[in-house]
Protein backbone atom coordinates (compact mmCIF):
# COMPACT_ATOMS: atom_id res chain seq x y z
CA UNK A 1 0.00 0.00 0.00
CA UNK A 2 1.16 3.54 -0.75
CA UNK A 3 2.15 5.96 1.97
CA UNK A 4 -0.48 8.49 3.06
CA UNK A 5 0.25 11.43 5.32
CA UNK A 6 -2.69 13.85 5.30
CA UNK A 7 -5.31 14.16 8.01
CA UNK A 8 -7.39 11.65 6.03
CA UNK A 9 -4.57 9.09 5.90
CA UNK A 10 -6.03 6.75 8.51
CA UNK A 11 -9.46 6.70 6.88
CA UNK A 12 -7.96 6.20 3.41
CA UNK A 13 -5.77 3.30 4.53
CA UNK A 14 -8.67 1.70 6.36
CA UNK A 15 -11.00 1.93 3.37
CA UNK A 16 -8.38 0.53 0.98
CA UNK A 17 -7.74 -2.44 3.28
CA UNK A 18 -11.47 -3.06 3.59
CA UNK A 19 -12.07 -3.00 -0.17
CA UNK A 20 -9.00 -5.17 -0.77
CA UNK A 21 -10.49 -7.77 1.55
CA UNK A 22 -13.61 -7.79 -0.63
CA UNK A 23 -11.61 -7.99 -3.86
CA UNK A 24 -13.11 -4.79 -5.27
CA UNK A 25 -11.63 -1.55 -6.61
CA UNK A 26 -9.68 0.28 -3.91
CA UNK A 27 -9.17 3.64 -5.67
CA UNK A 28 -5.70 3.70 -4.08
CA UNK A 29 -4.10 5.70 -6.89
CA UNK A 30 -6.85 8.31 -6.96
CA UNK A 31 -6.93 8.63 -3.19
CA UNK A 32 -3.17 9.19 -3.16
CA UNK A 33 -3.84 12.32 -5.23
CA UNK A 34 -6.48 13.41 -2.72
CA UNK A 35 -4.03 12.77 0.12
CA UNK A 36 -1.37 14.91 -1.56
CA UNK A 37 -3.89 17.69 -2.22
CA UNK A 38 -5.00 17.69 1.44
CA UNK A 39 -1.41 17.85 2.67
CA UNK A 40 -0.89 20.99 0.61
CA UNK A 41 -4.25 22.74 0.94
CA UNK A 42 -5.85 21.30 4.09
CA UNK A 43 -2.91 20.52 6.40
CA UNK A 44 -4.06 19.22 9.77
CA UNK A 45 -7.71 18.75 8.74
CA UNK A 46 -8.74 15.20 9.65
CA UNK A 47 -12.37 15.29 8.50
CA UNK A 48 -13.66 14.98 4.94
CA UNK A 49 -15.63 18.18 4.38
CA UNK A 50 -17.71 19.55 1.53
CA UNK A 51 -15.20 22.30 0.75
CA UNK A 52 -12.32 19.83 0.74
CA UNK A 53 -14.09 17.48 -1.66
CA UNK A 54 -15.26 20.16 -4.09
CA UNK A 55 -11.95 22.02 -4.06
CA UNK A 56 -10.07 18.84 -4.91
CA UNK A 57 -12.46 17.92 -7.73
CA UNK A 58 -12.19 21.43 -9.16
CA UNK A 59 -8.39 21.25 -9.04
CA UNK A 60 -8.37 17.86 -10.79
CA UNK A 61 -10.84 19.03 -13.45
CA UNK A 62 -8.52 21.87 -14.43
CA UNK A 63 -5.79 19.34 -15.22
CA UNK A 64 -7.71 16.30 -16.46
CA UNK A 65 -11.04 17.65 -17.77
CA UNK A 66 -13.00 14.55 -16.72
CA UNK A 67 -13.01 13.64 -13.02
CA UNK A 68 -15.81 11.10 -12.83
CA UNK A 69 -13.56 8.41 -11.34
CA UNK A 70 -12.27 10.91 -8.79
CA UNK A 71 -15.84 11.77 -7.81
CA UNK A 72 -16.69 8.09 -7.40
CA UNK A 73 -13.61 7.53 -5.22
CA UNK A 74 -14.24 10.43 -2.87
CA UNK A 75 -17.94 9.54 -2.62
CA UNK A 76 -16.99 5.98 -1.63
CA UNK A 77 -14.55 7.34 0.94
CA UNK A 78 -17.26 9.51 2.50
CA UNK A 79 -19.69 6.59 2.61
CA UNK A 80 -17.08 4.36 4.21
CA UNK A 81 -16.22 6.90 6.92
CA UNK A 82 -19.91 7.38 7.76
CA UNK A 83 -20.38 3.60 7.91
CA UNK A 84 -17.73 3.62 10.63
CA UNK A 85 -19.94 5.98 12.65
CA UNK A 86 -17.79 9.04 12.00
CA UNK A 87 -18.74 12.32 10.39
CA UNK A 88 -17.88 12.91 6.74
CA UNK A 89 -19.23 14.67 3.67
CA UNK A 90 -20.75 12.28 1.12
CA UNK A 91 -20.58 13.63 -2.41
CA UNK A 92 -24.08 13.51 -3.97
CA UNK A 93 -24.69 10.76 -6.49
CA UNK A 94 -25.55 13.40 -9.09
CA UNK A 95 -21.83 14.17 -9.35
CA UNK A 96 -21.05 10.67 -10.63
CA UNK A 97 -24.21 9.35 -12.28
CA UNK A 98 -23.73 10.99 -15.68
CA UNK A 99 -21.40 9.42 -18.25
CA UNK A 100 -18.00 11.07 -18.61
CA UNK A 101 -17.71 13.54 -21.47
CA UNK A 102 -13.99 12.88 -21.92
CA UNK A 103 -13.10 12.09 -25.52
CA UNK A 104 -9.91 10.06 -25.97
CA UNK A 105 -7.19 11.63 -28.08
CA UNK A 106 -6.36 9.45 -31.07
CA UNK A 107 -2.81 10.22 -32.14
CA UNK A 108 -2.07 10.87 -35.78
CA UNK A 109 1.00 9.28 -37.33
CA UNK A 110 2.77 12.64 -37.20
CA UNK A 111 1.91 13.15 -33.53
CA UNK A 112 3.23 9.71 -32.66
CA UNK A 113 6.43 10.37 -34.57
CA UNK A 114 6.94 13.69 -32.80
CA UNK A 115 6.13 12.19 -29.40
CA UNK A 116 8.56 9.29 -29.68
CA UNK A 117 11.25 11.57 -31.12
CA UNK A 118 11.07 13.52 -27.87
CA UNK A 119 10.87 10.37 -25.75
CA UNK A 120 13.96 8.93 -27.44
CA UNK A 121 15.92 12.13 -26.88
CA UNK A 122 15.33 12.34 -23.11
CA UNK A 123 18.41 13.05 -21.05
CA UNK A 124 19.36 12.06 -17.52
CA UNK A 125 17.32 13.98 -14.93
CA UNK A 126 18.22 13.64 -11.26
CA UNK A 127 14.60 13.77 -10.03
CA UNK A 128 13.73 10.81 -12.26
CA UNK A 129 17.14 9.28 -13.00
CA UNK A 130 16.11 6.30 -15.14
CA UNK A 131 13.31 8.00 -17.12
CA UNK A 132 15.44 8.29 -20.26
CA UNK A 133 15.95 4.52 -20.21
CA UNK A 134 12.46 3.45 -19.17
CA UNK A 135 10.26 5.85 -21.18
CA UNK A 136 11.14 4.69 -24.74
CA UNK A 137 10.32 1.10 -23.83
CA UNK A 138 7.34 1.62 -21.51
CA UNK A 139 5.45 3.99 -23.80
CA UNK A 140 6.11 1.81 -26.86
CA UNK A 141 4.87 -1.24 -24.95
CA UNK A 142 1.60 0.52 -24.12
CA UNK A 143 1.20 1.51 -27.76
CA UNK A 144 2.27 -1.66 -29.58
CA UNK A 145 0.54 -4.09 -27.20
CA UNK A 146 -2.51 -2.01 -26.31
CA UNK A 147 -1.82 -2.28 -22.59
CA UNK A 148 -3.48 -0.21 -19.91
CA UNK A 149 -0.88 2.08 -18.29
CA UNK A 150 -0.92 0.17 -15.00
CA UNK A 151 -0.51 -3.14 -16.85
CA UNK A 152 2.69 -1.82 -18.37
CA UNK A 153 4.29 -0.07 -15.43
CA UNK A 154 3.38 -2.87 -12.95
CA UNK A 155 4.71 -5.62 -15.22
CA UNK A 156 6.87 -8.04 -13.26
CA UNK A 157 10.03 -9.58 -14.68
CA UNK A 158 8.64 -13.06 -14.13
CA UNK A 159 5.65 -12.25 -16.36
CA UNK A 160 7.54 -11.25 -19.49
CA UNK A 161 9.21 -13.90 -21.63
CA UNK A 162 12.08 -12.28 -23.49
CA UNK A 163 12.49 -15.32 -25.72
CA UNK A 164 8.94 -15.90 -26.93
CA UNK A 165 7.74 -12.31 -26.58
CA UNK A 166 4.77 -13.33 -24.44
CA UNK A 167 3.52 -11.08 -21.65
CA UNK A 168 1.28 -12.41 -18.91
CA UNK A 169 -0.99 -9.55 -17.86
CA UNK A 170 -2.21 -10.05 -14.30
CA UNK A 171 -2.87 -6.55 -12.89
CA UNK A 172 -5.78 -5.71 -15.13
CA UNK A 173 -9.11 -3.97 -14.61
CA UNK A 174 -11.17 -7.16 -14.68
CA UNK A 175 -8.89 -9.11 -12.29
CA UNK A 176 -8.39 -11.73 -15.01
CA UNK A 177 -5.16 -12.89 -16.58
CA UNK A 178 -4.48 -12.75 -20.30
CA UNK A 179 -1.48 -13.17 -22.59
CA UNK A 180 -0.37 -10.65 -25.19
CA UNK A 181 2.49 -11.13 -27.64
CA UNK A 182 5.02 -8.47 -28.59
CA UNK A 183 6.12 -7.80 -32.14
CA UNK A 184 9.64 -8.79 -33.08
CA UNK A 185 10.79 -5.16 -32.98
CA UNK A 186 9.29 -4.66 -29.53
CA UNK A 187 10.84 -7.88 -28.28
CA UNK A 188 14.27 -6.80 -29.53
CA UNK A 189 13.86 -3.43 -27.80
CA UNK A 190 12.87 -5.12 -24.54
CA UNK A 191 15.90 -7.38 -24.64
CA UNK A 192 18.21 -4.38 -25.12
CA UNK A 193 16.44 -2.57 -22.29
CA UNK A 194 16.79 -5.60 -19.99
CA UNK A 195 20.57 -5.37 -20.27
CA UNK A 196 20.40 -1.80 -18.96
CA UNK A 197 17.78 -2.58 -16.33
CA UNK A 198 20.07 -5.16 -14.79
CA UNK A 199 22.63 -2.45 -14.19
CA UNK A 200 20.44 0.01 -12.29
CA UNK A 201 17.84 -2.37 -10.76
CA UNK A 202 19.15 -5.90 -10.91
CA UNK A 203 17.22 -7.13 -7.86
CA UNK A 204 13.90 -5.47 -8.59
CA UNK A 205 10.91 -7.71 -9.24
CA UNK A 206 9.52 -5.18 -11.71
CA UNK A 207 10.41 -4.72 -15.36
CA UNK A 208 9.95 -0.95 -14.98
CA UNK A 209 11.23 -0.31 -11.45
CA UNK A 210 11.01 2.82 -9.33
CA UNK A 211 12.61 2.47 -5.90
CA UNK A 212 12.43 0.17 -2.85
CA UNK A 213 11.37 -2.67 -5.17
CA UNK A 214 8.25 -0.80 -6.24
CA UNK A 215 6.97 -0.44 -9.81
CA UNK A 216 7.20 2.78 -11.78
CA UNK A 217 4.44 4.92 -10.29
CA UNK A 218 1.42 6.37 -12.07
CA UNK A 219 2.49 9.87 -11.09
CA UNK A 220 6.00 9.36 -12.47
CA UNK A 221 4.65 8.00 -15.74
CA UNK A 222 1.95 10.65 -16.19
CA UNK A 223 4.29 13.55 -15.46
CA UNK A 224 6.90 12.15 -17.81
CA UNK A 225 4.33 11.65 -20.56
CA UNK A 226 2.98 15.19 -20.20
CA UNK A 227 6.49 16.59 -20.30
CA UNK A 228 7.23 14.76 -23.55
CA UNK A 229 3.82 15.52 -25.08
CA UNK A 230 4.14 19.25 -24.41
CA UNK A 231 7.63 19.36 -25.87
CA UNK A 232 6.44 17.45 -28.94
CA UNK A 233 3.81 20.17 -29.46
CA UNK A 234 5.97 23.22 -28.68
CA UNK A 235 5.00 24.90 -31.95
CA UNK A 236 1.32 24.84 -31.02
CA UNK A 237 1.77 26.59 -27.70
CA UNK A 238 0.38 25.42 -24.37
CA UNK A 239 -3.12 26.80 -25.03
CA UNK A 240 -3.47 24.87 -28.32
CA UNK A 241 -1.81 21.61 -27.26
CA UNK A 242 -4.38 18.76 -27.38
CA UNK A 243 -5.06 16.94 -24.14
CA UNK A 244 -3.52 13.48 -24.15
CA UNK A 245 -2.73 10.81 -21.58
CA UNK A 246 -0.67 7.59 -21.51
CA UNK A 247 -3.98 5.70 -21.78
CA UNK A 248 -4.49 7.24 -25.21
CA UNK A 249 -1.64 5.08 -26.54
CA UNK A 250 -3.93 2.11 -25.88
CA UNK A 251 -6.79 3.90 -27.64
CA UNK A 252 -4.59 4.48 -30.67
CA UNK A 253 -3.63 0.78 -30.75
CA UNK A 254 -7.26 -0.35 -30.81
CA UNK A 255 -8.48 2.19 -33.35
CA UNK A 256 -5.51 1.46 -35.65
CA UNK A 257 -6.25 -2.27 -35.60
CA UNK A 258 -9.92 -1.72 -36.42
CA UNK A 259 -9.04 0.79 -39.14
CA UNK A 260 -6.71 -1.76 -40.72
CA UNK A 261 -9.42 -4.43 -40.66
CA UNK A 262 -11.87 -2.05 -42.33
CA UNK A 263 -9.38 -1.16 -45.06
CA UNK A 264 -8.73 -4.88 -45.63
CA UNK A 265 -12.47 -5.58 -45.91
CA UNK A 266 -12.55 -7.83 -42.83
CA UNK A 267 -15.83 -8.73 -41.11
CA UNK A 268 -15.76 -6.66 -37.91
CA UNK A 269 -18.41 -8.81 -36.26
CA UNK A 270 -16.04 -11.76 -36.61
CA UNK A 271 -12.84 -9.89 -35.73
CA UNK A 272 -13.82 -7.75 -32.73
CA UNK A 273 -14.05 -10.70 -30.30
CA UNK A 274 -10.34 -11.34 -30.88
CA UNK A 275 -9.50 -7.71 -30.09
CA UNK A 276 -11.76 -7.84 -27.04
CA UNK A 277 -9.84 -10.83 -25.65
CA UNK A 278 -6.45 -9.30 -26.48
CA UNK A 279 -7.26 -6.02 -24.75
CA UNK A 280 -8.95 -7.61 -21.75
CA UNK A 281 -12.34 -5.92 -22.15
CA UNK A 282 -15.18 -7.31 -20.09
CA UNK A 283 -17.87 -6.16 -22.49
CA UNK A 284 -18.05 -6.36 -26.27
CA UNK A 285 -19.40 -2.80 -26.25
CA UNK A 286 -16.09 -1.54 -24.86
CA UNK A 287 -14.26 -2.86 -27.92
CA UNK A 288 -16.91 -1.77 -30.43
CA UNK A 289 -16.70 1.73 -28.95
CA UNK A 290 -13.42 2.32 -30.78
CA UNK A 291 -15.21 2.28 -34.13
CA UNK A 292 -16.67 5.70 -33.22
CA UNK A 293 -13.14 7.10 -32.91
CA UNK A 294 -12.13 6.36 -36.51
CA UNK A 295 -11.80 9.10 -39.15
CA UNK A 296 -15.13 9.93 -40.74
CA UNK A 297 -13.92 9.34 -44.30
CA UNK A 298 -13.08 5.73 -43.43
CA UNK A 299 -16.42 5.10 -41.78
CA UNK A 300 -18.34 6.43 -44.77
CA UNK A 301 -16.74 3.89 -47.11
CA UNK A 302 -16.59 0.93 -44.75
CA UNK A 303 -20.05 -0.53 -45.19
CA UNK A 304 -20.64 -0.69 -41.44
CA UNK A 305 -24.22 -1.36 -40.36
CA UNK A 306 -24.47 1.47 -37.86
CA UNK A 307 -27.94 0.50 -36.68
CA UNK A 308 -26.59 -2.85 -35.52
CA UNK A 309 -23.44 -1.41 -33.94
CA UNK A 310 -25.39 1.24 -32.04
CA UNK A 311 -27.24 -1.62 -30.30
CA UNK A 312 -23.88 -2.95 -29.13
CA UNK A 313 -22.79 0.31 -27.53
CA UNK A 314 -25.45 1.29 -24.98
CA UNK A 315 -22.76 2.33 -22.50
CA UNK A 316 -18.98 2.49 -22.64
CA UNK A 317 -16.99 0.50 -20.07
CA UNK A 318 -13.29 0.69 -20.85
Amino acid sequence: MREFSSGLASDIRSMIAFRQSLGITTYEGILSLLDRFCCEHYPGDNALTRNMALDWLADERERHKSVRDNAIAIRQLGKYIVSENRSAYILPNSFVSSKSDFVPHIFTDEELHNLFTVVDSLKYFYKNPFAHIIAPVLFRLLYTCGLRPNEGRELKRENIDLKSGEILVVHNKQKKERIVVMSNDMLELCNEYEKQRRVFAENSHYFFPAYNDLPYTAIQMTRLFRRCWKKANDKLGIENCPQARPYDLRHRFASAIIQQWIEEGRDLYAMLPYLRAYMGHKYFSSTAYYIHLLPENILKTSGIDWDEFEKLIPEVSK
